[in-house]
């Protein structure tokens, strides 16, 4: 509980409470002004946010000396505060403005209308999740989008696993355990969550045999490096990063092409997952599936909630008998995706499905390709709309100006590129110091839909590329509570 909650020495009257004679759990519980949050939130989370109140003031009261007391009104509102503190859910729906489309941390892409209702139908109601109507018989979860994959992608068979990290143990754990796997130096990466391209070879049973060097990998070096030990030729997304200037990486085309002549898969880590060309929006290009697929890969791997825009999911493409073996191997059953997401994947895809012919109805449906097109004229005009309203919110405590500014695509697509953007920049007044830029970015936060926004240069940018509903910005400001800044 915050310390200005708390009772201070000297506030005391005639009437106050003290130590000794704060009321029992059971007296405040049953207490008139508590019956409306019982009925609201149950007994049980009520009584612990008393608990929880009563023992903070015993320990305030306690700290001050015998004269401290509470105000009997005060208990009341702290109790209250405690309550609704505690009926709020640890996962909490927030407005992203941190100029990072897809944020790792918030949840990445959000997803499509058509995906939403079905993730809900599937949530309240039995579904076809492993039940064949046709034949009345137990039917496979992964059918459910296997041909809206293999129609997008031009593979002849796809599975689907929980998330692209899972895709790659499981592919390198069915098609490559007990042998050796070569990669370049420079696809060892490490992503969020410390995961490491080695450590997962070596939790999948494979053996790493590393070629070339971390910036140039040449053809010949993945031919001397092809034993009869060998499993499968593998590349993987660089994620987060870019090697740029005195480089070298044989194409997936030759890769294919040696694969192929050595009768060993190819395997590639695609990672973001794209299905449809960006560049036809103006975006930079990033490698897709089908693209790979024809290049030589038997199989490639994509996430479903980055690029696709649609639920967190891992998706494996490829080669028909490639995926019955990795659909067979034990771990994917311990992989797989549940009802839930397995519904809402089936009406993303549905979604690229009818409308890949209709650029402009693709970009307006699916609302992570709508952010990233989204023209920087219209986000300076949503800045424009909005700056009154956070001017008056933060003064006299904080500037705030609207400044250009560029935004990322984020979760490791397409890294080195940026967006052009516009951004509220709140300044705090006086001198710059970080326990300023602090508390501006805590006020945010502790609003009732919290704002998260990201410090650079000594002041809060606030990027507006994410921010669809301006009166819903507004409204929270009224909410904003924030003390001087020294």
């Amino acid at each position: 509980m915050p310390s200005s909650f708390l009772p201070r020495v000297g506030e005391t009257g005639a009437d106050d409470l003290q130590l000794a004679t704060l009321p029992s759990v059971d007296a405040l519980l049953n207490h008139p002004e508590l019956q409306a949050a019982v009925a609201k939130h149950g007994r049980g989370l009520v009584k612990r946010a008393i608990q929880r109140a009563l023992a903070a003031i015993r320990k305030s009261l306690a700290a001050a000396g015998n004269e401290a007391g509470i105000a009997r009104e005060r208990l009341m509102r702290l109790i209250a505060r405690q309550v609704d503190t505690d009926s709020l859910p640890a996962l909490r729906r927030v407005i992203n403005l941190t100029g990072t489309v897809i944020h790792t941390n918030l949840g990445r892409s959000p997803l499509p209308d058509a995906a939403v209702a079905a993730l809900v139908a599937a949530a309240r109601h039995p579904v076809t999740i492993e039940y064949d109507l046709a034949s009345g018989e137990r039917g496979e979860r992964d059918h459910i989008t296997e041909q809206l994959l293999c129609e997008l992608t031009g593979a002849e068979a796809a599975t689907v696993v929980n998330n692209n990290a899972a895709a790659v143990l499981l592919v390198l754990a069915a098609l490559g355990s007990g042998r050796e796997v070569p990669i370049s130096r420079g696809e060892l990466i490490e992503i969020g969550g410390s995961f490491r391209i080695p450590d997962i070879m070596a939790m999948a049973g494979c053996r790493l045999v590393e070629v070339g060097t971390t910036n140039r990998t040449h053809l010949r070096d993945y031919e001397n490096a092809i034993g009869e030990q060998t499993a499968m030729l593998t590349r993987i997304h660089a994620s987060n990063y870019a090697i740029v200037g005195f480089t070298k990486a044989a194409s997936e085309q030759e890769l294919g092409a040696l694969a192929k002549a050595r009768n060993l898969p190819f395997f590639v880590d695609l990672g973001s997952g794209a299905l449809l060309p960006f560049e036809r929006y103006g975006l930079p290009h990033e490698q897709l599936p089908q693209e790979s697929l024809r290049a030589g890969a038997t199989v490639v791997s994509i996430s479903g909630d980055k690029l696709l825009g649609g639920p967190q999911a891992g998706i494996i493409l490829g080669r028909r008998d490639l995926i019955e073996k990795i659909r067979k191997h034990p771990l994917k059953r311990a992989l797989r995706c549940d009802k839930l997401i397995v519904g809402a994947l089936e009406a993303t895809l549905r979604v690229y499905r009818d409308h890949l012919d209709d650029p402009g109805h693709l970009a307006q449906t699916l609302p992570l390709l709508r952010l990233l097109t989204r023209p920087a004229d219209a986000i300076r005009a949503c800045g424009e709309r909005v700056l009154d309203a956070a001017q008056q919110a933060f003064a006299p405590h904080a500037a705030v100006t609207l400044q250009a500014s560029r935004s990322q695509i984020g979760s490791g697509s397409l890294p080195i590129d940026r967006l052009d953007s516009w951004s509220l920049v709140i300044t705090p007044a006086g001198r710059r110091s970080g326990q300023a830029t602090a508390a501006v970015v805590a006020a945010l936060r502790q609003l009732p839909l919290p704002v998260i926004g990201r410090v650079k240069e000594g002041a809060v940018w606030l990027d507006l590329r994410t921010l669809e509903n301006d009166e819903e910005f507004r409204a929270q400001l009224k909410h904003l509570a924030l003390p001087a800044l020294a």
